[in-house]
């Protein structure tokens, strides 16, 4: 029996005036890129859970335009999706289900939309695969595949319990950037995030000897792998990364991760991104203005309370040779159109490395998406073809949507023309040139960061 993983990849705008742009700011849309460049780790997290009776194979398709022919070599076919892709996902289902090939699909964004899904395909995933795939596999053997597997209580996964991933699977030199998952989950309830919460309630960790043994598998594969964590918020259980960099420190690697403002409040832990390879650290900081992010996080209001820290974070984190890629949401409901200015204005004051603004985006299954349809501000609803962060797809609150794609354009010529560009990379490095949390024989290094990190 032979499996297919297939992943859709390959996000891109719609949107043509923003399509024109990145044409000629390369940085307006790198981001993007080397989201699309990265492997579905899910999938290739299920092929390791596969026994070795199965022949498996691993499959990308970025554009259905570009592809004459799909492999059909397949008895099952499991189907991961971004949601800007969901739609082309479906085309890919229908192709092996209408040659009698079945069709499994999972993930975040099917878990969201599993009536559509379930129209496409014979099974449907719904949260988290591990602990669902190995039943998959027995009811596909029997012949006896069920329409849905859900597990009850939802989100009880343990991390403990991780396989390895089929990293073998994979051809090496399609790839700049290599996931690996060191925890799942996020503390915080932001009403827009469309991540892992929407796969299990709580934050859990995957054991330091198990990201160990998964990371020296990778350097098997590739010498010198850049390596990206694929977690919503690492470091909040400090003790615990504190314990894993320490064992990273040895294993000489480049990396990127997501984290909140919190990491600049412990000096020990800085020293030890640092030295374990920390190249970059993305941080959601999603607005300058308060009245805009009041409401963003919907337990405590957490992210409200933490933005009068957010240029001594930034600062700090900087200070240990550590980029900080600082990103911006445009067309929050506090926002108006003084907001292009004044996220131009942080940007420039707060020494950011790096920044990333982005369109409110109503992905599935959010509490933004159910509250913006229960308010009639959906544009098109179902158009998840949009959902690719650079759409607009709602009426904004405080401006027309017109008024916020202008801004929007805008503002991403001033970050990232070279001019600007050039100026964020030579004051960090003067700054850093300078500060006593960068070691000298660090510093006596090149301060050129490869350009695997700068976006």
């Amino acid at each position: 029996m032979k499996i297919g993983f297939i992943a859709m990849s390959g996000v891109r705008a719609h949107n043509p005036e923003l399509t024109k742009l990145g044409l000629t700011l390369p940085g307006f849309v790198e981001r993007n890129k080397t989201i699309a460049s990265l492997p579905s780790l899910g999938l290739l997290t299920l092929a390791g859970m596969t026994p070795d009776s199965f022949e498996v194979e691993y499959h990308e398709v970025a554009d259905l335009r570009q592809h004459e022919e799909l492999p059909d070599d397949f008895d099952l076919v499991a189907i991961s999706t971004f949601t800007a892709q969901f739609k082309e996902a479906l085309v890919v289902a229908d192709h092996y289900v209408q040659r009698k090939i079945p069709v499994v699909m999972g993930g975040i964004t099917v878990s969201s939309l599993v009536a559509e899904t379930r129209a496409h395909s014979v099974s449907v995933v719904v949260g988290e695969g591990e602990p669902l795939w190995s039943e998959v596999l027995r009811d596909f053997s029997a012949g006896n595949l069920k329409p849905v597997y859900a597990k009850t209580p939802s989100g009880d996964f343990d991390l403990r319990h991780a396989p390895m991933p089929r990293f073998d699977l994979l051809e090496p030199e399609k790839y700049n950037r290599i996931p690996v998952q060191t925890s799942r989950g996020c503390p915080h309830k932001c009403e827009f995030c469309a991540s892992s919460i929407l796969l299990t309630p709580r934050y859990k960790l995957k054991p330091v000897e198990k990201v160990i043994a998964e990371l020296q598998h990778i350097k098997s594969i590739w010498p010198h792998p850049f390596i990206e964590f694929a977690d919503d918020n690492s470091f909040v259980h400090r003790e615990h990364y504190k314990r894993l960099l320490r064992e990273m420190t040895r294993e000489n690697l480049r990396w990127f991760t997501e984290a909140d403002v919190r990491v600049a409040e412990d000096e020990e832990l800085l020293g030890l991104m640092r030295d374990s390879g920390c190249q970059q650290v993305l941080i959601g900081l999603e607005s300058p203005g308060r009245q805009s992010l009041n409401g963003v996080e919907l337990k405590n209001n957490w992210k409200l309370h933490q933005q009068h820290r957010y240029k001594a974070a930034i600062e700090k984190i900087q200070s240990y040779g550590i980029t900080v890629n600082g990103c911006f949401i445009l067309g929050l409901d506090g926002d108006t159109p003084e907001v292009f200015d004044d996220v131009l204005a942080f940007v420039r004051e707060s020494g950011l490395y790096e920044v990333q603004i982005t369109f409110l985006t109503p992905f599935p299954g959010t509490p933004l998406y159910h509250r913006l349809k229960r308010e009639g501000r959906l544009l098109r609803d179902g158009a998840w073809e949009l959902c690719t962060l650079f759409d607009i797809n709602f009426r904004p609150k405080n401006m027309s949507a017109p008024e916020l794609q202008q801004g929007f354009l805008a503002l991403g010529k001033e970050l990232y023309c070279a001019e600007e560009t050039s100026r964020r990379r030579r004051e960090f490095k003067q700054r850093l040139r300078s500060s006593p949390n960068f070691p000298r024989r660090k510093k006596q290094q090149s301060l050129e960061l490869s350009s695997a990190v700068l976006k």
